[in-house]
């Protein structure tokens, strides 16, 4: 199933898979977050709704006392029925596995340390189990990356902490950030790097194997059988030719062109500004930033506010909300969860998606004739000729300001 196009629709489409079989519903681990924040608050809302159960059988990895402290400054009624382990959780309710029995100091809309490493029990807990096999998928409350930091977790992020734990061996390429929603995918080269590391960070390589693992996610995450990636240059005006930075010529270009001569539909680079001002990225099913902001200021000031991070790349299914902890909403009861119940549509979605994909690549169909044709033409995957490219100029050169 592809991701679609609006929550309820994905809604319905998880429930008709699951045909409300308690066996066949997938166990979505969800980890509590930063205990400061409103991981809790998020978790009660979504599964206030008893739709969710029909879908899923979630189990969130936290503290029975830190929910309970939560559960009472929001006011909400429902309880946790907490578990030892993800065996233990039962189809229809909210699980939990309490992954500490020692007290928490709570300090709502508060970086602390305690709070962080509360995190970091319940993510190492939950990444332990996705890895066994005792939950499905993964769906991470937000963490605050300034508390969490310690001698036992020394990553920028959850992107790249799970690259670490959860990763194959054969996988050089790093992780991959893909943020989505309904008007968009993007990906970016490099996450959480510091502006001034990030050009010395982009290489032909790096952009190239980056490239590759977007269409491989694409095409087996997402269902899109011939994706047509975007990709965004580096400088202002991609470099202006030159007198902006060089970066376009020498790195990024070669990047796509290799790309195209693998097969890939591959466009670029544009200059960001003019990418998105314009709407191009209606024109494509994916978008390669070269940096962090580049990618999410245009794709939250954009956003309807249901998108969700997804962790391509591995193995194993991580999706996120595609905000933060928001310190400034903590126990006020206003927090919108249409994000977090987003990200567990798509978790579900995407493990479904490489079933299925896997199904199929097991046991192709043989290809007909004209197929096998299709196959030999190049020019179906390459940016048009300046003899051939008409009416799709406009999207098969970089824009120019």
């Amino acid at each position: 199933m592809i991701i679609n196009e609006h929550i309820n629709e994905e809604a319905a489409m998880a429930t008709s898979q699951s045909e409300l079989n308690p066996e066949r519903l997938l166990k979505v681990g969800i980890t509590h977050g930063d205990v400061n924040g409103i991981g809790y608050e998020l978790i009660f809302k979504t599964f206030a709704d008893s739709g969710m159960f029909e879908i899923c059988t979630p189990v969130v990895y936290g503290s029975a006392k830190a929910g309970a402290y939560h559960r009472k400054t929001l006011g909400v009624e429902q309880n946790f029925h907490v578990v030892e382990t993800a065996a233990g959780a039962e189809p229809g309710r909210l699980n939990l596995v309490s992954c500490f029995d020692e007290e928490v100091n709570i300090e709502l809309g508060r970086v602390s340390a305690e709070a962080g490493r509360a995190a970091f029990i319940a993510l190492e807990r939950a990444t332990a189990d996705l890895r066994s096999g005792a939950i499905d998928v993964l769906v991470t409350a937000p963490i605050c990356k300034s508390a969490i930091q310690s001698s036992d977790f020394s990553f920028p992020g959850h992107t790249e902490y799970l690259h670490d734990r959860l990763a194959d061996e054969a996988n050089n390429a790093g992780p991959l950030m893909i943020l989505a929603d309904n008007l968009m995918k993007v990906a970016l080269v490099t996450t959480h790097l510091p502006m001034k590391e990030v050009p010395e960070a982009i290489s032909t390589e790096t952009v190239l194997a980056k490239i590759r693992q977007f269409y491989r996610s694409l095409r087996r995450d997402f269902l899109l059988p011939a994706p047509r990636i975007a990709v965004l240059g580096l400088n202002p005006h991609c470099g202006d030719n030159g007198a902006l930075g060089s970066e376009e010529q020498d790195v990024i270009a070669p990047a796509i062109s290799a790309a195209v001569e693998e097969g890939v539909q591959c466009f670029g680079p544009y200059p960001a500004d003019g990418f998105f001002g314009a709407a191009l990225y209606t024109r494509f099913d994916g978008v390669l930033a070269m940096y962090h902001d580049q990618a999410l200021a245009p794709f939250k000031a954009l956003s309807t506010g249901d998108g969700f991070n997804f962790t391509a790349g591995l193995p194993f299914v991580r999706t996120s909300p595609e905000h933060g902890t928001a310190f400034d909403k903590a126990g006020k009861n206003t927090a919108s969860c249409d994000s977090f119940r987003r990200a567990i549509y798509a978790a579900i979605d995407i493990y479904r998606n490489r079933k299925a994909d896997d199904e199929a690549s097991a046991n192709p169909l043989k290809k007909l004739y004209h197929e096998h044709r299709e196959d030999s033409d190049r020019q179906r995957h390459m940016k048009p000729s300046s003899s051939s490219r008409g009416e799709n100029k406009a999207e098969a050169t970089p824009v120019q300001q």
